[in-house]
């Protein structure tokens, strides 16, 4: 895969996160536009709010994990980073348990936490709930992350994906090209990736 197709899958990805929220937006306005009765008129505007709300969210999220914040070797604080996470979580049927201390991290390193904790999301399709833990002690870098809930698990794909592994180049799609890069990160900072999955449960770990 050269560049090219990287970047066009991933801002598919970014795309794809996006049209939900937006469209939702989108659909309200038109409702406001026309409807004159003041519930429906209350109601729309309600789900402009939530959905405008969700998309800067998201966007705000993605910008850190997918874009080039901050200079070369810059540092970020995993209090912002715990914020940027929860604000994503807002309102899914995800419950996000945050045991980190507020420490700055290299920005590869906060990267990789962020985008784990995408496929950790992923992991819970009918919801459930979603911890994150880190070492209290600065110097030392690393995190796991345990999804649970009912029906939780990794596909095969994704899993080939976090390894760098497909049979074929063209397999990686806008679907599979995040984990891709979660691997990409992970073996730059050599961290050492772990994926462990059981019945209800999805734990990934590094560092």
């Amino acid at each position: 895969m050269n560049d090219l197709e990287f970047s066009a899958f991933l801002v598919s990805r970014v795309c794809h996160d996006l049209v939900g929220p937006l469209g939702a937006v989108v659909n309200g306005l038109e409702v406001l536009e026309d409807e004159r009765d003041a519930a429906m008129r209350a109601d729309a505007l309600k789900i402009v709010n939530s959905s405008a709300t969700q998309a800067l969210a998201r966007l705000q999220f993605l910008r850190i994990a997918f874009g080039a914040a901050g200079s070369a070797g810059a540092e970020l604080d995993l209090g912002e980073i715990s914020r940027l996470v929860a604000g994503l979580l807002n309102g899914s049927k995800v419950a996000l348990h945050w045991e980190a201390p507020s420490v700055n991290w290299p920005k590869d390193w906060a990267k990789l936490a962020m985008n784990t904790v995408l496929i950790a999301n992923d992991c819970l399709p009918r919801g459930g709930t979603l911890r994150i833990e880190t070492s209290n002690d600065p110097g030392v870098i690393g995190f796991k992350m345990v999804a649970t809930g009912q029906g939780a698990r990794i596909t095969a794909e994704v899993e080939r994906a976090l390894r760098g592994e497909t049979g074929d180049e063209q397999a990686y799609d806008a679907r599979a090209i995040q984990p891709y890069l979660t691997h990409k990160l992970a073996k730059k900072l050599n961290a050492g990736l772990t994926v462990a999955a059981r019945e209800g449960q999805v734990e990934l770990a590094a560092g």
